[in-house]
């Protein structure tokens, strides 16, 4: 009884799958025929161009080098890990 609502519940997911894959193509069938051709939805000849760039800007580099603060060693005594009692 459970495998046979389960098909049933299959069934209907399968059939509301299809049936919103059919609204799509019929709501927005040029832009999906035309990107599954390879022109996409902005053909070439009607694409937004946009202007050349008139002068690139330079990278700022600096010569010198950044100070970076460094660890001081620090005297510690050494401990063992387990105490003596143990």
């Amino acid at each position: 009884m459970v495998q046979v609502a389960a098909a049933l519940l299959f069934a209907l997911a399968a059939g509301l799958g299809i049936t919103v894959i059919l609204a799509m193509l019929k709501s927005n069938e040029t832009a999906i025929l035309s990107a599954l051709l390879g022109e996409g939805a902005f053909p070439v000849a009607t694409s937004p161009e946009s202007d050349p760039a008139v002068a690139a800007l330079p990278i700022h580099r600096t010569n010198a080098r950044r100070t970076v603060p460094r660890r001081m060693p620090v005297a510690m005594t050494v401990r063992p890990q387990f105490s003596r009692a143990a």
